[in-house]
């Protein structure tokens, strides 16, 4: 995949924050932890990026050899060369179990409470601007979650959902708080367990969140969106706290 995808031009929008490698580095590892780009996936090239990015070439190039340190890519050269995504290893799940452990309860709270505002708004500002092509790629994604096999692909149909009713809601900063929270909630939301999230409900869910935005309804919208935050966040803490007592 040398060029970016509509989802993936968005996550990569250009950078507000000085254009500085280590940004430039965390948009592309949220974009790997989101799925929008898959294991063996090549990465756009330099210049595409520097241009989406509106940073310089030296930038782009910098911020590559953080992510080849980081283990999240690999540069080949020759003429199929570039950059590809290389998957976290499965002791990824272990990091972030651990994760999910070590945070305090006021934490995910805090990062509830800004999935709650975030999302709710984006769904209101949805229902109020949204594109007439929306319900076929919203419709796609429910059925996504509904059908998806294991917690990645899970993971990576719940944040495409989130994400695309942000960048439906035509405000480049909201998607990019959609972008950085499913980041950092979805890898910890979809985690492997005994009692995890319901995936049909969550699917529900999503499907009333499109219903009451195609409808035009943005009070609608925006309080279906906030019951579906407050049930994720509902999840976690659980988790979270189950974790803790394993010690």
């Amino acid at each position: 995949m040398g060029s970016a995808t509509p989802l993936l031009s968005a996550v990569l929008a250009p950078l507000a924050d000085l254009g500085r490698a280590d940004a430039v580095a965390r948009r592309i590892t949220e974009a790997i932890a989101l799925g929008l780009v898959a294991d063996g996936d090549q990465l756009p090239s330099e210049n595409d990026l520097a241009d989406q990015l509106g940073v310089a070439n030296g930038t782009v190039r910098e911020a590559l050899a953080l992510l080849r340190e980081a283990g999240l890519i690999e540069t080949r050269r020759g003429r199929n060369g570039g950059s590809f995504v290389r998957t976290p290893a499965e002791g990824s799940q272990h990091l972030q179990l651990a994760r999910l452990r070590d945070l305090a309860t006021v934490d995910l709270r805090d990062l509830g409470d800004e999935e709650l505002a975030v999302f709710g708004t984006a769904a209101r500002l949805a229902a109020e601007r949204a594109p007439a092509d929306l319900g076929p790629r919203l419709t796609r994604l429910v059925h996504d979650l509904r059908d998806a096999a294991g917690s990645a692909e899970r993971c990576r149909a719940d944040a495409r959902f989130h994400i695309e009713l942000a960048v439906a809601a035509q405000s480049v900063r909201l998607t990019q708080l959609a972008v950085r929270l499913q980041a950092e909630l979805g890898p910890l939301l979809w985690l492997p367990a005994p009692h995890g999230p319901d995936q049909e409900r969550f699917a529900e869910q999503h499907r009333e969140i499109l219903v009451a935005v195609l409808a035009g309804d943005a009070a609608g919208a925006r309080a279906a969106a906030e019951a579906h935050a407050v049930a994720c966040v509902h999840h976690l803490v659980r988790r979270h706290l189950e974790l803790a007592d394993d010690g």
